[in-house]
Parts: C-alpha cells; sequence; structure tokens
C-alpha cells in the first residue's frame, strides 16, 4: 500500500511539472499568427505580423530635403512587419525574425519550399500584394511586389505541383485607363488570381467576378492541374459563395453559386485523399450565431455532402486539415457573450464530430490555422489575448488527435530533479549517486560485487528490491519520455594469471553476466503490463573493465565490481541518431 501510494505521489509530483504545449509570444502592441507549417527537420514555423512604434527622437536626428519624404516617415511611425517565428519540439524559440517590407500590413500564408526555405505571401498598407521567397533562415531570396494601381489584397497563397504558387485575393475595380488588367473592373470588388513560377517570374494574373463585391477566399490545385477556387459575392445584406474551376493558365471551366438566405462566410477549401474537396464555411442560425457548415463535392460540382454542425455558441472552422486514414481536423473559434477560444475539432470521413475542445483565456482568443504534423499531432497558430490586456499576441500550440492539449517533453533536468528527491534517502546514506546526465552509480561497498563473482548477495538483492520499487514506478509514468533503460555490468582488470587477451575475454563475459543477474531480478519483479514495457526499453550490456574505477593512477578494484544504470530518453535518442 505504501509503494502504491508512493507512485501517486511521484505522478501527481511529474504531473505538476508537465506544461501545455502552448507559446505564447508578448511582443509590443497588437501581434498576430495566420499560418503555420512543420520544416523537414521536424521544427514549426510560422508567419504573422508584428507592430513596431518607431522612435522619433531618432527620426529628428534626420535632416530631409524633400517635404515628401519628411511626410512619409511621420506617417510610417507605426506600422506591420512580417514576423516569422521557428520553434522545437520544447516550445524553443529557434528564430525570431522582422522582414523588413515598406507599408507591410499582413503576411497571411507561408509554405514549404523543396530546399527547406518557404513562400510568404501578403499585402501592404497601401494595397500591394506581396510574396516573398525565404531560405531555410528565412533570409530573403527575392521579393516580388505586384497588383494593380487600386486597393488589392491577399487572402491565400497555395503551393503548385509545379513549384511555383498561386496568390488569391481581391482587387478594387481599376479605373485607370493605363492598367491593362480589366480597365473598367467587374465590380466594385473582383476576385484577383495571379500565379509565379518556382523562380518567383509571374506568369498571368486574371480577375473574375460579377457586378457586385467579389472575393477570392482559398483555393487549391486538382489532381490534373485544375483549380478549384473558393469566393464570396456580397448581394446586398446577404453573401453568396462561388466554387470555380479554372485550367492551370486561369480559364474558367465551371462556376457554381450557392444562394444562402443567411450570412455565410467561406474559410477554407481542400482537395482530399479520394480527389474529392471540401468547404469550411461559418452561417448564422436563427438566433444569429455562426455554425459550422461543411460541403462536400467532386471535380465535376456534384454535391456529395452538406452538413450542418450545430454548437452551443457561436463557432466556426477557419482551416482544416486531413489525416492520412480520412480523419479531419479543424480549427477556429468559439465565441460566447463574454468571451472568445481557440476551436479544435476532429472529424471522420463522413463528417461525423469525434471530439471538440475550446482553449484560451478570459478574452479573445482564436486559432486561425493548422498543420498536421509526422506524429499526428497538430500545430496551430493563431492569437491570445492575455487577462486585463487589450493588446493581442502571437499564439503556438500543439494538439493531440483526441482534441487535447499536448504537453511539453520533460527535459533532463526536470528527471534529474524528480530521480534526486526520489533517492534523497539513498543519497543521503551514500548508497547511489545520481548525475545530470541520468545514470544511476552504486557507492556502497555491500553492493559491489566479490571478485569473479555475478551471483547477487542477500544484501544485493534487499537493496534492489527497495530501488526497483521507486525506479520502475516512476520511469512507467513517463514512459512515452523513455527510449532505454540500461543496466551495464563492470568488472576490475584483473583475471587470475591469464593473458591480456584472456583477461579482458573473460571479464567482458563477467560483466555481461552482472547485467544480467540485475536484469532479470528487477524484470520478474514487476507486474505483467510493466514487464511488456520494459520489454521495450529495458537493455543489458557489459563493459568488461573498461569503465574501471581509478584513484589517481591506482584502480579501486572493488569499486569497479559493480552495475550501474542509465536513463536515455527520446530526445537524447533523437539527437543521438541526428549527430551521426
Amino acid at each position: 500500500m505504501n509503494y502504491i501510494l508512493l507512485s501517486l505521489l511521484l505522478l501527481a509530483s511529474l504531473w505538476a511539472k508537465e506544461s501545455d504545449f502552448s507559446l505564447i509570444i508578448d511582443k509590443p502592441y497588437d501581434n498576430e499568427l495566420f499560418d503555420i507549417t512543420q520544416d523537414y527537420d521536424r521544427h514549426i514555423s510560422a508567419v504573422g505580423f508584428s507592430n513596431n512604434y518607431k522612435n522619433s527622437s531618432a527620426r529628428n536626428n534626420i535632416e530631409y530635403s524633400n517635404p515628401f519624404d519628411y511626410l512619409a516617415s511621420l506617417s510610417n511611425k507605426y506600422g506591420s512587419k512580417i514576423n516569422f517565428i521557428k520553434i522545437d519540439d520544447n516550445a524553443n524559440i529557434l528564430l525570431d525574425k522582422t522582414l523588413n517590407v515598406p507599408m507591410f500590413h499582413t503576411a497571411v500564408s507561408v509554405l514549404k519550399t523543396p530546399s527547406n526555405g518557404y513562400f510568404v505571401g501578403g499585402y501592404t498598407q497601401d494595397g500591394s500584394l506581396i510574396v516573398l521567397k525565404l531560405d531555410a533562415n528565412a533570409n530573403v531570396i527575392f521579393n516580388k511586389s505586384f497588383g494593380t494601381k487600386n486597393y488589392d489584397k491577399m487572402n491565400t497563397l497555395i503551393s503548385l505541383r509545379d513549384g511555383g504558387v498561386l496568390a488569391i485575393g481581391s482587387s478594387v475595380s481599376s479605373r485607370f485607363t493605363n492598367d491593362d488588367l480589366y480597365k473598367n473592373g467587374l465590380g466594385g470588388n473582383d476576385i484577383y488570381i495571379t500565379k509565379f513560377s518556382a523562380t518567383g517570374e509571374e506568369l498571368w494574373s486574371r480577375k473574375y467576378g460579377t457586378e457586385y463585391d467579389d472575393i477570392g477566399i482559398d483555393a487549391v490545385e486538382a489532381n490534373d492541374g485544375s483549380i478549384i477556387v473558393l469566393s464570396t459575392t456580397k448581394n446586398n445584406s446577404y453573401k453568396d459563395i462561388s466554387l470555380m474551376r479554372i485550367t492551370e493558365n486561369g480559364n474558367k471551366i465551371w462556376l457554381k453559386n450557392y444562394e444562402f438566405k443567411t450570412t455565410t462566410t467561406p474559410h477554407k477549401i481542400i482537395r482530399l485523399q479520394e480527389n474529392n474537396f471540401l468547404v469550411s464555411l461559418s452561417q448564422k442560425n436563427s438566433v444569429h450565431k455562426n455554425q459550422i457548415r461543411l460541403l462536400k463535392f467532386d471535380l465535376h460540382n456534384n454535391l456529395l455532402i452538406d452538413k450542418n454542425i450545430s454548437t452551443t455558441y457561436a463557432s466556426g472552422l477557419k482551416d482544416i486539415k486531413e489525416y492520412a486514414n480520412g480523419d479531419l481536423m479543424g480549427v477556429g473559434f468559439v465565441k460566447d457573450t463574454y468571451n472568445n477560444d481557440g476551436l479544435v475539432m476532429v472529424l471522420s470521413s463522413e463528417l461525423k464530430l469525434i471530439c471538440q475542445e475550446h482553449f484560451g483565456g478570459e478574452s479573445y482568443d482564436i486559432f486561425n490555422s493548422v498543420s498536421i504534423l509526422h506524429n499526428s499531432q497538430s500545430a496551430v497558430s493563431g492569437i491570445y489575448t492575455s487577462q486585463n490586456s487589450q493588446e493581442s499576441n502571437m499564439w503556438i500550440a500543439k494538439l493531440n488527435r483526441d482534441c487535447t492539449m499536448a504537453q511539453l517533453p520533460l527535459k533532463s533536468i526536470d528527471i534529474y530533479e524528480e530521480l534526486t528527491k526520489l533517492f534523497q534517502e539513498e543519497i543521503d546514506a551514500n548508497k547511489l549517486l545520481i548525475k545530470k546526465d541520468l545514470s544511476i552509480e552504486f557507492i556502497d561497498y555491500s553492493l559491489y560485487f566479490k571478485l569473479s563473482k555475478y551471483k547477487l548477495s542477500k544484501t544485493q538483492k534487499e537493496f534492489l528490491n527497495r530501488f526497483q520499487k521507486k525506479l520502475i514506478p516512476f520511469l512507467y509514468s513517463i514512459k512515452n519520455e523513455i527510449s532505454v533503460l540500461e543496466i551495464n555490468g563492470q568488472t576490475s582488470s584483473e583475471w587470475g594469471n591469464a593473458n591480456f587477451s584472456d583477461t579482458y575475454v573473460n571479464n567482458a563475459n563477467l560483466s555481461i553476466y552482472r547485467a544480467y543477474s540485475t536484469l532479470s531480478y528487477i524484470f520478474k519483479a514487476q507486474d505483467a503490463q510493466t514487464q511488456k514495457w520494459l520489454t521495450k526499453v529495458l537493455k543489458g550490456s557489459g563493459s568488461s573493465y573498461s569503465q574501471r574505477v581509478m584513484l589517481g593512477e591506482l584502480e579501486n578494484r572493488e569499486k569497479s565490481r559493480r552495475v550501474s544504470f542509465k536513463i536515455i530518453l527520446n530526445t537524447q535518442a533523437k539527437s543521438l541518431v541526428n549527430s551521426l
């Protein structure tokens, strides 16, 4: 009973140390992350904006010969900059970089390139569109500014199979006679699409739309190279949703309008593994609360599923991604009268709800994007607003497939501290020593082996019995962090009158037997469930006399005849592999 209580106390201690994989990046003024991706080295990268207030004293030291330059310096005193963030598996920030683009407003997309770099898309305050290509360290390779002479806005940037990208957004109708692109426009706002090659060459730009305000929201490339575009048309007080299929050169193949009698907002379109498509919408219900609506259709414009997901509070899925088995993870927002939280949902391939959860504080929080990671967890980015604050912060979190928040992996120093607390009595009694590399050495003379012996003595068994009843439940409670528990047998360097070769080989055999006798004693003391886990992590090894204990140039033969333990964490194992 005492050992069961001890195990529960250990678990409670560890849980208190574990923390959510939720990184809040707090900078002055409002900040936000709009898109997120996983790098080829398994790190996570996200883009958004951070605001910067220019120091007026620095400006006062500059003499302006042109009054327009002076006025421009005043108007750009406070502005947004592209913010690029890269983090590792422990939520440590590896890169926090602002990209200096004049008059920049918002970065909306980040895409991976084959060279482990990035495409970033966004738009400026004055209505110019921007596509940047970055290297792996977020250094700018090229910066393309494009658009019409009126106000343009990019909503997303998508990657194409030929290595290029497609920018989707909107453009105010041009009234300039020298603007070659639809001189008079189609309406107040038009769908605006531009295609770039992998090297940054602008291949074509097209406008689409009606006499009303049309906005390009998102797009996705089909398997045949054609493109499905999601857009919205504002007609009086309602918004109609449009799906359009165009060729890779921008020529229209078909167009379908969905007319809704209530306010509807489109968010995302994705291509499914089955080569059909899914659209995420928010639609106001009879009491004017946003609810989630999902449309599934095929390449030929046939509606396959029209699914409404009713929630207690107003909600919407701003981004959605597909798992390998066809399930889907969507993220977005859920809003009640006083609070706004980030929303996560997992749905089956038939769009049936599997789980949902809300995350955030007591203010305005939202998930803007999701990227499914290699291990089926998901990285999400968005906004987090601290309590009693009016400024939004950049937010990166990692979620599990069951809609729970992932936990930060325990670090070696955390486990070392827990082991030290656990074995404080044995440490104080000089029975054992725990090192920060998570190795455990027995230092009491009664725990060493006699010359040439490998079978456990009564004293050794009694100590190992107490030792394993503490160590094994502790390791099992953090089993997801454990890669290897190694028991290493060691010897002193003598072996009667044997020659050098036989001395080493005989001691190697003896060290293995010492490890085996200790391993088997500990293993047989466990229940079936723990034994099953130990078969995955427990390792016995022998070092002969290669790690004998030396006092200066003299060998302490008694202390050399021992076994030691080494705990290797999953993060350590990955580092070892990466260093090879």
